[in-house]
């Protein structure tokens, strides 16, 4: 009778993952790696003009005015919810007001 001789299998916790795996790409993402300066870029700064001019002005009248008409569709249709009136009151003060606390927050934050 022969017997096989096999090298015993490594064996590692089930979810653990080596530390060594991950530290020479680290040092290599830190050597590479260069200053970033929040704010200071100002790549789109034209068209989040353009957006907010838009949604400030008669574009966010007419989104407000669109989502009056389909609740006032939908009322007409014969069911009623809460959600028919306060869906075009909250799109005409998220329009309205939105855009400029959005905009202070972002600022505020970066």
């Amino acid at each position: 009778m022969t017997t096989k001789t096999a090298l015993p299998a490594q064996r590692r916790a089930v979810g653990r993952i080596p530390r060594r795996d991950y530290v020479l790409p680290g040092f290599v993402a830190l050597a590479c790696a260069g200053a970033a300066f929040a704010g200071a870029d100002t790549t789109f700064d034209p068209a989040l003009n353009q957006f907010t001019d838009f949604l400030e002005g008669s574009g966010g009248k007419i989104i407000t005015v669109l989502s009056l008409a389909a609740g006032l569709i939908g009322l007409a249709s014969g069911r009623f919810s809460l959600g028919q009136i306060a869906v075009p009151v909250g799109v005409g003060i998220g329009v309205g007001t939105g855009v400029p606390i959005v905009t202070s927050v972002v600022t505020a934050v970066i």
